[in-house]
């Protein structure tokens, strides 16, 4: 113990640097789990879309992509077009929410958007739409 003491006096800036980097580091990790949404599995997605008729699904990828295929129900509201789609959506801000792009990174973006803006229950489909088709889940190009 003495010579940790001794460490710790001998080398004060680099403890307090080593502080620092530990408390934004936490930081951050807080953060980013706070703006993640609730992750959900593609079973327990499906999940809340038959236990909720009113969840709102939103597709974060690109026209092309939703095309080829995409989750009954959902919308394409690109991430690019979100911002600007918001005040469309406000109605829904009680309604729980479940977002999906190709893999579940676009997604945290979008969470942080709607959570801003006042939605409750965002979601976000764990793996994105990768992992749903994965889980042999159906999709949909209506």
């Amino acid at each position: 113990m003495q010579q940790l003491t001794e460490f710790v006096l001998n080398n004060l800036m680099l403890f307090i640097a080593l502080l620092v980097v530990l408390v934004l580091l936490v930081k951050a990790e807080l953060d980013n789990m706070a703006n993640r949404g609730l992750l959900l599995s593609p079973s327990m997605a499906t999940r809340l879309m038959n236990n909720h008729d009113d969840a709102l699904v939103i597709d974060l990828r690109a026209e092309a992509e939703y095309k080829k295929g995409h989750i009954k129900g959902a919308i394409n509201i690109p991430l690019k077009t979100l911002a600007k789609k918001l005040p469309d959506l406000s109605a829904d801000r009680h309604r729980p929410v479940l977002v999906y792009c190709n893999s579940g990174n676009t997604a945290t973006s979008a969470i942080r958007m709607l959570k801003k803006a006042g939605f409750e229950k965002v979601n976000n489909l764990e793996g994105g739409i990768l992992a749903w088709k994965e889980a042999n889940m159906p999709l949909t190009k209506k």
